[in-house]
């Protein structure tokens, strides 16, 4: 009995999410979708819409995009920056096909985006995705790294299904880059804005080589950053960096690690 009563509680609170989250239409939308995504094999794109984000939003079937729609705007992973006010500048490390820039958009419209993306298909989403908030945002084709260099793009297998998961690497000697890198700080002083109100990092495991060096020209003018750390590795050298340079508030919320700044 308990765990059936246990059941019941957790379907009354996957509703509640959904409804309050989405709106009840929607949420019967995004219902038939994820049981469409499931059950059947289509290959069509299809639109998805939440009371958080302004515009409808594009997802792809058989991919991790109705996943990441999930954590943006059911589990509302990035609410823990709701309370932030002035917020302007929002540079988004790592932006998929734009759900967390479109969230954050939406819920600071005074603001505007820049966000860097390696994946050609991921980008080509992020585009549509953006594309009626205009001005307000700029897109980069391109993978975030401490110093501008030529990268390539990690094949993995199955990526489809992990289009969030795209990872980079520095070329070797020699080889031919797929794309040239850009920096934080090159990011920051070509934006025209004095400081990054937040910074948003999602970059499969680089956050080790962002956080490592050349730090000194971005991070003292960050006021909040939103960073998933993949690793013991990459969280020591980024905790320690962000201990060296400036004092924040740090917390957690779902797989993220937020830093407010307290000065």
């Amino acid at each position: 009995m308990f765990k059936y009563t246990n059941k019941i509680l957790t379907l009354k609170r996957c509703i509640v999410s959904l409804v309050s989250n989405l709106g009840l239409i929607h949420a019967c939308v995004y219902a038939v979708q994820m049981l469409r995504h499931s059950l059947l094999n289509s290959d069509s794109n299809y639109t998805l819409i939440s009371k958080n984000s302004n515009f409808p939003l594009i997802c792809r079937p058989n991919t991790s995009d109705l996943s990441v729609f999930g954590q943006i705007f059911l589990e509302r992973e990035y609410s823990c920056l709701d309370d932030l006010s002035d917020v302007e500048l929002i540079i988004d490390c790592g932006a998929n096909v734009g759900y967390s820039s479109a969230y954050l958009l939406t819920r600071f419209p005074k603001s505007r985006v820049i966000c860097i993306e390696p994946d050609s298909s991921n980008f080509k989403i992020l585009e549509k995705n953006l594309a009626p908030y205009k001005e307000r945002v700029k897109l980069i084709n391109s993978g975030v790294w401490s110093h501008q260099t030529g990268l390539k793009i990690l094949e993995t297998p199955g990526l489809e299904w992990n289009a969030w998961a795209v990872q980079v690497r520095e070329c070797n000697a020699g080889e031919v880059p797929e794309m040239q890198a850009t920096d934080v700080g090159t990011l920051l002083k070509e934006s025209g804005s004095d400081k990054i109100s937040i910074l948003k990092m999602d970059i499969e495991g680089a956050e080790a080589v962002v956080f490592a060096k050349n730090y000194e020209s971005w991070l003292p003018f960050v006021d909040n950053i939103a960073i998933e750390i993949h690793g013991s590795k990459a969280s020591d050298i980024v905790l320690n960096t962000v201990a060296t340079c400036k004092p924040f508030n740090i917390s957690n919320c779902g797989e993220l690690t937020v830093f407010k700044s307290n000065v």
